[in-house]
């Protein structure tokens, strides 16, 4: 195996931003030409200097602009092969050509290659992360077992029973994978991990080392597809070669001073998916220097938060309007806070309700529907939760 995916991971910065200037402005001029666009920029934009001239994409702008001019809120959409939902909803596209979604260059990084197998649990409802990281295997010669989430017992006997090499999902799925096979006597051949939709603690990631599994992980979304990636390395998150990433002002478009936190805004140069400054809510800062693996795009230190209270937990989204919609189906609650923790390894919600009601069982189901995750059901007496406008609290540890 090559020790980079390709030349462009080692060109000179005057090369990139000479490419990324051509291919930011032809996306502008793309973005722009569609029939029913939306974007209106502030002045002349002739060269990415101007970037800070478009207006920063929110993820509720998007929503209103999909429900005005269904599906993609007319969009310059092409080459479309696969239409997916996220939480909002909001519908994204996806294509079939070669490494659509560029997750091949994470996975060539975590030693994946031709002939390997991954056991890719990264789910293929609805949702584009199965199909996001299958192509990245594809890109790189891999095959793939399609497992998607749930299962564990019959995920451990496949793992076993095809002889896989590699594992693509959350962080903490896998673990529970070798447990199972553990408890079932089952040995298995994986020693690479390739996550990403949660944070990689680093405890996890020196258990998963202490079994001769080497995990790495991304940072990518339903949207945009792979945005960084760790290296051998292991020295913050190198930035893709297909996307430029500006760190700004939480709920502005200004960019913050090099090296400070910020909200993460990204361009995409997909032509086929036109999203430019597409705010992602995540918060991350710029590492100086470049990284020792030779890999000379910038690298950022990697997820560290939301901008707004919206939390990942167990690899899914839980939102503060979801949150709101679980109060308004209980004319009993007067209020409701979702903690996020920490059990070990494993991410765990507790849904923390004030109420005069003494039955929480009556709350789970209502909590299945809006959250679309289970969690611990905690009542609360009227008055007890604080009053400090958090809906959503996450008390993890991220050292």
């Amino acid at each position: 195996m090559t020790t980079h995916f390709d030349d462009l991971e080692t060109r000179s910065a005057d090369e990139r931003r000479a490419a990324q200037e051509t291919a930011f402005l032809q996306q502008v001029k793309r973005a722009m030409s569609a029939e029913s666009s939306c974007l209106v920029a502030d002045g002349e934009v002739s060269s990415l200097d101007d970037i800070t001239k478009l207006p920063v994409l929110r993820k509720s702008q998007l929503v209103a602009w999909q429900k005005e001019n269904p599906p993609f809120g007319g969009m310059a959409i092409s080459n479309m092969a696969h239409v997916f939902q996220s939480p909002g909803p909001i519908y994204e596209p996806g294509g079939i050509s070669h490494d659509w979604w560029r997750m091949g260059r994470f996975l060539h990084a975590c030693g994946i290659g031709k002939g390997d197998i991954v056991q890719n649990c990264f789910g293929y409802h609805l949702t584009p992360a199965g199909m996001i990281f299958e192509s990245g295997a594809r890109a790189v010669g891999a095959a793939v077992l399609p497992a998607g989430t749930g299962q564990t017992e019959l995920q451990a006997q496949a793992a076993h029973d095809i002889g896989i090499t590699a594992y693509a999902g959350t962080p903490d799925y896998l673990k529970i994978i070798l447990e199972k096979a553990d408890e079932m006597g089952l040995p298995l051949k994986i020693t690479r991990a390739a996550v990403g939709g949660g944070a990689l603690f680093p405890s996890l990631r020196a258990w998963y080392a202490d079994r001769g599994i080497t995990c790495r992980q991304c940072y990518a979304t339903a949207d945009l597809g792979n945005i960084a990636y760790e290296s051998e390395a292991e020295e913050g998150m190198i930035l893709d070669e297909g996307v430029i990433v500006e760190i700004v002002t939480p709920g502005t478009g200004d960019p913050v001073p090099a090296g400070e936190v910020g909200e993460v805004v990204v361009t995409t140069l997909n032509p086929d998916y036109p999203l430019i400054r597409f705010a992602t809510g995540d918060m991350s800062a710029i590492l100086p220097g470049q990284s020792p693996c030779g890999r000379t795009n910038t690298r950022i230190k990697g997820w560290m938060g939301r901008a707004d209270q919206t939390t990942k937990i167990k690899g899914m989204f839980v939102r503060p309007e979801q949150v709101a919609a679980l109060v308004a189906k209980h004319a009993e609650i007067d209020r409701a806070r979702v903690v996020a923790s920490r059990d070990g390894e494993m991410d765990v919600m507790t849904v923390r309700i004030e109420t005069a009601a003494n039955d929480a069982t009556r709350f789970e189901t209502s909590i299945v529907e809006t959250l679309k995750l289970k969690g611990r059901v905690e009542l609360v007496p009227p008055g007890a939760l604080p009053r400090d406008g958090l809906v959503i609290e996450d008390v993890r540890s991220y050292d």
